[in-house]
């Protein structure tokens, strides 16, 4: 099958998926030297298409960049995208082989091609969760776009693309938990919690966490320092208060029952004569 459009041509080179809503091809540009091949997504679905092209004429993330060409054809619509070599990151990731340093390049790699790639939040969060997060031998990780548009979900955005790529992050980084990494925990910790909400935030607790102790700020140290112990501060805090509580209320009751400053007159009595001895002589 050959899909013409403008200066393109593009002949199906290899078949990905057949589905419902849209089926996706592997096809060469023959207008082009060398013949360079594309991903090509075929939607099917009206329904499907409209809701395609109200995304991406609302959203502010257009794909520019990564959506080579977007067309109808007949009563269908196509979408191309790159096509680069496939080596999948649940295949070729290996963090115990890898060092933490590594492990953590690796995950910056993904934060930067989820924020770099400018696709709509529904889309991508498809290509997140159908596992199309690619690792080149370097360590670079890029996406492939085949994808399963009957799970679209156009209420989607980045809070839901960033919880899903936080978890991704932390089981990338889970092989060196025993090394006390300070992504790692930060990650778990925040992520346990549901606190990434934008992609900006997880690449700054990331990119902090995995800078060397030596190139560390005071400030940047003692920050981390305060992540790591909040909860026995607060739970220290939360003693202290109790105690100063208990305190404060034996003093409020002594006086409401005894009078006056009875509380401290009972304890300065207490020590004002010990054994036979007295202490005022």
């Amino acid at each position: 099958m050959i899909y013409e459009f403008d200066k393109m041509r593009l002949m199906t080179v290899s078949t990905k998926s057949i589905g419902e809503v849209n089926d996706c091809y592997i096809c060469r540009d023959l207008a082009s030297d060398g013949g360079i091949l594309y991903t090509v997504i075929l939607v099917h679905d009206h329904h499907v298409v409209r809701q395609l092209l109200e995304l991406f004429k609302m959203s502010e993330r257009t794909g520019e960049g990564v959506l080579i060409s977007e067309f109808a054809y007949g009563e269908k619509e196509i979408l191309v995208f790159p096509y680069h070599k496939e080596r999948p990151l649940s295949e070729f990731y290996s963090g115990e082989t890898l060092s933490l340093a590594q492990c953590e390049e690796v995950c910056i790699s993904t934060l930067l091609a989820c924020i770099s790639c400018n696709l709509p939040y529904p889309i991508l969060y498809l290509l997140l969760t159908g596992g199309q997060l690619h690792m080149t031998s370097d360590g670079s990780v890029y996406f492939g776009y085949e994808m399963d548009l009957s799970k679209l979900d156009c209420e989607i955005g980045e809070s839901e693309c960033t919880g899903v790529c936080a978890k991704l992050l932390l089981t990338l980084l889970e092989p060196k938990a025993g090394q006390k990494a300070t992504s790692y925990y930060l990650l778990s910790k925040k992520t346990a919690n549901g606190s990434y909400d934008r992609f900006t935030d997880l690449y700054r607790d990331v990119t902090i966490a995995a800078v060397s102790p030596e190139k560390l700020t005071l400030l940047t140290r003692f920050r981390m320092w305060l992540d790591r112990n909040t909860d026995r501060i607060l739970g220290i805090l939360f003693w202290i208060s109790l105690i100063l509580g208990i305190v404060a209320l034996s003093i409020l009751l002594s006086r409401i029952f005894l009078g006056g400053n009875s509380w401290l007159r009972l304890i300065y009595n207490t020590f004002k004569q010990i054994g036979t001895e007295s202490l005022l002589q």
